[in-house]
């Protein structure tokens, strides 16, 4: 199958599977903009505490401030162990909310599919 050609917002190709007969994927045809906008404006609604690139990015940061404190002996090896510990909890914690988001955003798609499927299907049919 084709991949889509339409641009992401980041600048670059983006690499999903096209819809059959399209050059866009779902989130790229022009045809289910508003079903985008609809789904879109959802995100914020959702609750959670930020983004979670943001938070990720932070805890890499956290992380190292860590690793170099323990390494040039200002914080203790067992202490800085214990905190590692804590701070691999809250990576994980935000990898399993970004993993949820992105399969209610894939069911949100699907169901969006089925039904336009659904609505394609009785029009030829009727």
């Amino acid at each position: 199958m084709a991949r889509c050609s339409g641009i992401r917002v980041d600048g670059g190709r983006c690499g999903a599977q096209a819809i059959r007969s399209s050059e866009y994927c779902v989130n790229h045809h022009p045809d289910y903009e508003d079903a985008r906008r609809r789904r879109n404006s959802k995100g914020g609604k959702r609750g959670g505490r930020g983004r979670p690139s943001v938070e990720l990015a932070r805890l890499q940061a956290r992380f190292e401030e860590l690793a170099e404190k323990v390494l040039c002996g200002e914080i203790e090896r067992g202490v800085g162990a214990v905190a590692g510990q804590l701070l691999n909890g809250a990576r994980a914690c935000v990898r399993d909310a970004l993993a949820a988001r992105e399969q209610e955003e894939l069911v949100g798609r699907l169901e969006e599919l089925e039904r336009l499927l659904e609505g394609s299907e009785s029009r030829r049919g009727a």
